[in-house]
């Protein structure tokens, strides 16, 4: 459970986020966290993910202080970040990624390895292959996976269909999807039909401070979309 109360986040010295509050539960399937690039919303998860410090505020991860907690705390209590950056590790292979993922979670490794193969086909094809050598999409479906083998409660997702097609931002989509029916999922987006057509809940970020709430279909109904992206 994710609390959050007025939260400030200064960035090189200039102030990105401004008064945040909001909540993510573990009952939730997907949080859409959609606005315009620059509003901050990659900033937002590094706070949460202990990464990023607030200046003022209060943040509170299942009960925790955010500032009591390292980057490591938060994974092993549920809360796991999979960036835009998607950060593998090149040179060593799928199997070997996956297996970093679950660094702390090794008495379930092998059942946790086989539920991702279930989930991306794909990677078990590719296990003995070096993650540098992917695709794209194929890349972006290890990231999640390493994600998954730390057994998160919630999975934050930082654009996961940046610089894929759009055949396989479909489908990608779909995983996501599949993945909320047992994980909370925290996505932020820039296809902002498609996450808010996922979303059970939805926030709009814009210059460091929220605009606008509401359930993904109710957000994107409204006129707050159409005046940040028509």
């Amino acid at each position: 459970m994710i609390e959050a109360t007025d939260i400030d986040t200064s960035y090189g010295g200039i102030q990105v986020l401004w008064d945040l509050s909001f909540s993510v539960s573990e009952e939730e399937g997907v949080v859409a966290i959609v606005g315009p690039n620059g509003a901050g919303k990659s900033t937002l998860l590094r706070v949460l993910s202990g990464i990023q410090p607030i200046d003022d505020g209060e943040l509170t991860l299942w009960g925790e202080d955010i500032e009591s907690l390292q980057p490591s705390d938060v994974v092993d209590m549920g809360f796991v970040h999979v960036s835009e950056e998607r950060n593998l590790f090149n040179e060593m292979t799928v199997e070997e990624n996956l297996e970093m993922g679950a660094y702390k979670r090794r008495e379930n490794m092998e059942s946790n390895m086989q539920e991702v193969y279930d989930l991306f086909p794909i990677l078990e094809e590719r296990s003995s292959q070096k993650a540098g050598s992917l695709s794209g999409g194929e890349q972006q479906m290890l990231a999640i996976g390493r994600g998954l083998m730390a057994e998160p409660k919630i999975l934050a997702l930082d654009e996961p269909s940046e610089g894929l097609a759009p055949q396989i931002t479909d489908r990608m989509f779909e995983k996501i999807e599949a993945i909320s029916e047992d994980v909370t999922i925290l996505l932020i987006e820039q296809h902002v039909n498609k996450a808010l057509s996922l979303a059970e809940t939805a926030y709009l970020l814009e210059n460091g401070e929220f605009v606008a709430q509401d359930t993904g279909q109710g957000l994107l109904e409204s006129q707050h979309i159409e005046d940040a992206y028509l």
